[in-house]
């Protein structure tokens, strides 16, 4: 092992002890450290960060920009090591993050998509949808975070919910109000009494008795949302806004 593969290890080991799981600099940052290796480099320089950089060809600017922030990322943590390290600047390439405006739900919209979400056919998929989507409103977590809930993850005795991979992969407990325990627990006895056999421990269950997937969810949500009239040309409601 190279010098520089030594201190690409040090530093993914580092940032992934704090939380973060690195999965497209873990696969980017090896080809770089062979890019380096390459043209002769035994430590990072701005020249050869941005050539590495821009290698994909057509590729939009905002690929670009983040292959260069995660470069400079290790370049950072490199100069501590080697003050010969030149951290790329950024700026280079004329990215910009596009973040949609969030739809505010108000209480009666929450209410109607209920509604309208128990509406559905067949009965385990009205029942799982409904609650879910009160689930997001009232405790304000990710989708992927409900979606990604086992059967023990959710006290109903303690009124307690336990996200095992929040954000960071950290583990985060979210008390709940009485109301959300109550219908949680109606939602259980539904299920249980819907599918008697799951084909997975999740405690939101697809009609086939699998695990949610994001993208059906949000299926859903947009079918829902277009026959409540709130989805326009312009006006897009995500699962993730419910946290609003």
């Amino acid at each position: 092992m190279s010098a520089l593969e030594g201190h690409l290890a040090g530093y993914l080991a580092m940032r992934r002890a704090l939380g973060y799981k690195l999965e497209r600099a873990g696969k980017l940052l090896p080809q770089l450290v062979r890019f380096l290796q390459a043209a002769g480099a035994s430590t990072v320089t701005a020249e050869l960060a941005i050539a590495w950089a821009r290698l994909p060809e057509g590729a939009r600017p905002q690929y670009l920009a983040q292959r260069l922030a995660i470069a400079r990322g290790f370049a950072a943590y490199l100069r501590t090591i080697d003050p010969a390290t030149e951290v790329p600047p950024s700026g280079v390439f004329p990215a910009k993050r596009f973040r949609p405006a969030p739809y505010i739900w108000s209480e009666a919209d929450v209410c109607r998509l209920v509604e309208q979400a128990g509406t559905l056919r067949p009965r385990l998929r009205a029942a799982t949808h409904a609650t879910l989507f009160g689930l997001l409103a009232a405790t304000g977590m990710r989708l992927g975070e409900a979606i990604g809930l086992e059967r023990d993850d959710v006290d109903l005795q303690q009124g307690l919910i336990t996200i095992r991979h929040a954000k960071f992969d950290r583990v985060r407990l979210v008390p709940v109000h009485e109301t959300v325990t109550q219908a949680l627990g109606r939602y259980a006895g539904e299920r249980d009494r819907l599918c008697r056999r799951p084909r997975a421990q999740a405690f939101f269950l697809s009609s086939a008795g699998t695990a949610l997937g994001r993208s059906g969810v949000e299926k859903v949500l947009r079918q829902l949302t277009t026959a409540m009239g709130i989805r326009t040309a312009t006006v897009r409601p995500r699962a993730h806004d419910l946290r609003h």
